[in-house]
């Protein structure tokens, strides 16, 4: 039989009960969703198995994606403000939920102080017509020089030429590309408190970016996305998403260190002290990074597993130190952190 634990969708900045919602009520009997509290905030939990997502096929991890994000979705159409939780996010119990909460306090509510009515709002742009666009790209000044020249010499156009002609072609989309998104970007950032931009998911897509909106400015935003709308006429098609909560700007993510590990970054490093500051990690750090680096040590066959061993116990000995920057941890160290 395996563990049960509390899945951790979001945290609210309230410790109200949720079953004090009239309208939830009925689905937090059915899903199990609920809070649990530290002084002035909740996590939004419900009962879960302790699952290795990691290791999860992709098909149940999507389906298991789309729970998530109803959960947080539900919990704004209540007027919350919600910081989500990196999907997969799964504490022991209730006392693991509190400590996580009392480690990454102070974080969560400057959080809240920054996202406090705004949402976030998606906007993609794809190519209305792609072979236009290419078309359109190939017209370019200095691929019809090319194009001109290849035409005119004796040899004719050769393999490798039409290689060349298409990733001309390529490059002067891209250079399209990146100034129809810069224009979107800086049209809508205007009236925006953020912005981020995402990576594209395939060669039709010209844009990708996330914006954090003052809810006031909410209808301003649109007037934008309409005003580009028109102005790209059929060049570019745009879609929002959203209202959302700021998944592209504060996702959160908690990262818990034993002292097994910690002891061997330390002793990886030559820190011997028993509090570690962040001083202190980082010389020790370039001290064993300039001996160990591969390039000082050319006939050393070990020099790169031992450069990665240096860099490893260093992202734990820092981590180790923001976290007990939170909250002085004596046992296992909780880090929580806007993901990256």
């Amino acid at each position: 039989m395996s563990e049960t634990g509390k899945y951790i969708y979001g945290i609210i900045n309230s410790s109200k009960h949720l079953y004090a919602a009239k309208n939830l009520l009925e689905e937090c009997s059915t899903n199990g969703i609920h809070t649990i509290s530290y002084q002035d905030i909740s996590a939004v939990v419900s009962n879960s198995e302790m699952l290795d997502y990691t290791h999860m096929r992709k098909d149940k991890l999507a389906m298991l994606l789309v729970g998530h994000q109803k959960a947080i979705e539900k919990i704004m159409s209540l007027g919350h403000t919600i910081i989500p939780m990196k999907l997969g996010t799964v504490a022991k119990d209730e006392a693991e939920t509190k400590h996580i909460l009392a480690c990454g306090h102070t974080i969560i509510k400057d959080i809240f102080g920054k996202i406090s009515n705004t949402i976030e709002t998606d906007i993609t742009a794809t190519w209305g017509d792609f072979n236009a666009a290419l078309k359109e790209a190939g017209e370019d000044d200095e691929i019809k020089e090319f194009k001109e020249k290849l035409l005119a010499a004796p040899g004719g156009v050769t393999v490798d030429d039409q290689m060349k002609i298409g990733l001309m072609v390529k490059e002067a989309l891209e250079r399209k590309r990146e100034g129809y998104a810069k224009e979107i970007q800086d049209t809508l950032k205007s009236v925006s408190h953020d912005f981020k931009a995402h990576e594209l998911m395939d060669d039709k897509m010209a844009a990708n970016i996330a914006f954090l909106i003052n809810k006031a400015k909410q209808k301003d935003f649109e007037r934008k996305v309409d005003e580009l709308n028109v102005e790209f006429n059929e060049k570019l098609n745009f879609r929002c998403v959203g209202p959302l909560p700021p998944y592209s700007f504060y996702t959160l993510e908690i990262k818990t260190l034993n002292h097994e590990e910690v002891d061997w970054a330390k002793k990886r490093l030559g820190v011997i002290t028993d509090i570690t500051s962040k001083d202190e990690v980082r010389k020790a750090y370039q001290r064993q990074a300039l001996s160990t680096h591969p390039d000082r040590n050319p006939n050393e066959s070990g020099a790169g597993k031992e450069f990665d061993e240096v860099n490893k116990a260093y992202k734990i000995l820092a981590d180790y130190c923001a976290a007990n920057e939170q909250t002085n941890q004596k046992e296992n160290a909780i880090l929580v952190r806007v993901r990256g």
